[in-house]
């Protein structure tokens, strides 16, 4: 299984992703495709996002279950702790740091 999500991507990039993936939502494309196919998709996302982010989820054998890549401005990045991937938030731009 296969999931992308991308925010603020040119069209073009959106059309693309939905030759290979199902759009079940606004910037969610979901699919079953090998690895060969997902990496190509991958580089088809690095080289279209422009100003957009983008995040690719898939299955995997590792202790989780899945690993998962990110391309972009948010606030969200994947930190590696033990062996695990997880989820680190940025603070927000408003706030000030002392």
């Amino acid at each position: 299984m296969l999931v992308i999500v991308v925010e603020n991507v040119p069209p073009r990039l959106r059309g693309r992703l939905a030759l290979w993936l199902l759009e079940i939502r606004a910037g969610v494309y979901v699919g079953k495709v090998s690895r060969r196919i997902r990496e190509m998709i991958w580089e088809q996302v690095e080289t279209g996002v422009d100003e957009g982010n983008a995040v690719m989820v898939w299955a995997t054998n590792t202790e989780s279950g899945f690993d998962f890549l990110t391309l972009g401005a948010n606030r969200r990045i994947p930190v590696e702790m033990d062996g695990i991937k997880l989820v680190s938030f940025l603070p927000e731009s408003s706030e000030v740091l002392s």
